[in-house]
């Protein structure tokens, strides 16, 4: 399901926590991003400050985390130790990653059968599916000509 703002306030008084203004800005900057960005914590406060909000990066962080716990958020590595953020999207919008290990360029590509393997198998142990994602790490055609000797 997308999330809406809505939606996620609903959820989070499920839960015992409360919509926050912090909440909404994060939810409402990941949905209006252009297709394939993907933000850190700090690309994120770098976005808000530049939209004239300030919301500290340990309250990014914080929410960051809780959004990806939800499903809201995916949580993705495509660099080494770099964590960075995309909403998460339903299908038919779901996604996975190809990442150059050496210069991080990414593509996004779509494969449904991964998603498909990932809902039964959950469904089977009697897991609730958040979320389902592949990354694939290469070498990009421009940085293996890079390696190539003269």
């Amino acid at each position: 399901m997308a999330y809406t703002s809505a939606a996620l306030k609903a959820e989070l008084n499920e839960r015992g926590w409360r919509m926050t203004p912090q909440r909404e800005i994060i939810l409402e900057t990941f949905q209006n991003l252009p297709k394939g960005e993907h933000l850190s914590a700090e690309d994120l406060r770098e976005v808000l400050r530049g939209e004239g909000e300030q919301v500290s990066l340990s309250t990014i962080y914080r929410n960051l985390k809780l959004m990806a716990r939800m499903g809201i958020l995916r949580e993705l590595e495509l660099a080494e130790g770099q964590k960075r953020y995309e909403i998460n999207q339903p299908s038919p919008h779901h996604h996975h990653h190809l990442i150059c290990v050496r210069c991080n360029k990414t593509i996004e590509f779509k494969n449904d059968s991964v998603l498909k393997v990932g809902a039964k198998t959950a469904k089977k142990s009697g897991y609730h599916l958040l979320d389902c994602q592949l990354t694939i790490h290469a070498v990009c055609p421009t940085c293996q000509r890079s390696l190539m000797p003269v």
